[in-house]
């Protein structure tokens, strides 16, 4: 076994930035490459896309992000974990293949990791009942569109004993992608709490990339908040021993921050209860953590404490919650306000008119109102954006709403303009419910390697 590993955060959500991780495979500068790029709602998108497109349904960077980085991450013997997968990681191993053999890397090997999906079984188990609002699940299971249960580290660590090259997942809990190479590497054991602790501590840090080095720490009005080269901002590298201790740095050269400030602030991030942090590896104990600044840009982590995993596992149920229909249009000028208030009665009254009724409507002056509301006390900006969404069960009455703000154009208060294109959205709602861990069966498919 190895005496540490090094694992860099290449990807912190979906969209995310793909040069940061270049930098990481080119310098040779991690062990393992991690994108961790799937949201809550995100997973419901890419079923709906499978259902259009048998080979779709993982994430749509998924071939930009390898075209960039496989070729410097087989030269250097990086390995890659993702939940690029999404709803179909055997089609998203099969894609990231393809582009290995394009490239002349036909040795490159990739396991797709599969058993988050749990719809069946979610229909099959009457009497759950929805965390969120206290109904039985048979109240959305007409609607559902997906269940994945959000497996842990152990699901990583069996596609990582293939040997594959690339890992891919769907539905793992954000830490459980780091914590699982860890595990992997430095032979620990799934009872080890003290270094699943330091484990799981450390993939919370480094889930979402660049927030730790900056990237939303940054603020130009605070001078303690100074972030430098933020066009050119690093993401987190952390080496993690056998023993546990952890260190976090970044790529040396490259812009952005990492501190006690800013790892402090990511330490806390999205945690409701910092002594019991549930995830399916260990219920972590952030509240004696220390973070040390033994360098520039480099941070040690110590303190993390773990109670024994959960016997429930979280599952996601995302269904079908009806449509949004929204528009936009601009006003300038003298009175910009009073003629954007008068354009939303406008198209309200007309709405009205036609017969149309909204479980809920939002009015919005973006640049005035939209985020605190009237009682804002922002004075009158010279220009001004109106928003209008309104949320319905009816994709007619949806669609009325972006073709009414936009007819503001010519049907409307003086110096409208710039209206967006009518927007349909259908809504995809999220609710959680729990399952005991034997509902999950893990699956590993290989693809590609040597013929």
């Amino acid at each position: 076994m190895r005496r540490s590993v090094r694992i860099g955060a290449g990807a912190g959500f979906a969209d995310d930035r793909i040069e940061p991780a270049l930098a990481m495979a080119e310098a040779a500068a991690v062990d393992v490459l991690v994108f961790e790029c799937l949201a809550e709602r995100t997973i419901a998108r890419e079923v709906l896309a499978r259902r259009k497109d048998p080979d779709a349904g993982f994430n749509p960077f998924l071939r930009a992000r390898m075209e960039t980085v496989l070729k410097p991450c087989a030269q250097h013997g990086i390995r890659i974990v993702s939940n690029m997968g999404g709803a179909n990681p055997v089609g998203a191993a099969r894609a990231t293949v393809e582009i290995a053999q394009a490239h002349g890397l036909g040795g490159v090997r990739c396991a797709a990791v599969t058993g988050d999906e749990v719809t069946r079984h979610i229909r099959d188990r009457p009497g759950l009942m929805l965390m969120e609002s206290g109904e039985p699940v048979e109240a959305v299971l007409p609607d559902m569109v997906s269940a994945n249960a959000y497996l842990g580290a152990d699901a990583v660590i069996a596609g990582l004993r293939t040997g594959a090259e690339v890992v891919l997942t769907g539905r793992v809990a954000d830490p459980s992608l780091f914590l699982g190479p860890a595990m992997h590497a430095l032979g620990w054991c799934e009872h080890d709490l003290p270094r699943l602790a330091q484990g799981t501590v450390m993939g919370h840090l480094l889930e979402c990339a660049a927030q730790l080095t900056g990237g939303c720490f940054a603020d130009p009005l605070r001078p303690e908040k100074y972030v430098p080269g933020m066009d050119d901002i690093g993401a987190p590298i952390a080496t993690i021993a056998a023993d546990g201790s952890l260190e976090i740095t970044k790529l040396p050269g490259t812009g952005g921050r990492l501190d006690r400030r800013t790892a402090t602030e990511q330490l806390l991030y999205e945690v409701h209860d910092p002594a019991a942090y549930v995830t399916p590896d260990c219920v972590l104990d952030l509240s004696e953590v220390d973070l040390i600044e033994t360098g520039p840009d480099r941070v040690a982590v110590t303190g993390a404490r773990a109670n024994p995993a959960p016997e429930m596992l979280k599952v996601l149920v995302a269904y079908a919650d009806g449509f949004i229909g929204e528009g936009e249009v601009g006003y300038a000028g003298i009175g910009a306000v009073e003629r954007a208030r008068l354009a939303a009665q406008v198209v309200q009254d007309r709405l009205r008119r036609r017969g149309f009724a909204y479980d809920e409507m939002r009015v919005d002056l973006i640049g005035c109102t939209s985020l605190h509301g009237a009682a804002s006390g922002a004075s009158d900006p010279y220009e001004v954006r109106l928003r209008i969404a309104a949320r319905t069960s009816d994709r007619k009455a949806a669609a009325a709403v972006g073709f009414e703000v936009r007819a503001m154009h010519v049907n409307g208060p003086t110096g409208g303009g710039g209206g967006s294109v009518p927007s349909v959205r259908d809504v995809m709602a999220i609710q959680s419910v729990l399952v005991p861990r034997h509902v999950v069966q893990i699956g590993v498919t290989v693809l590609g390697g040597a013929s």
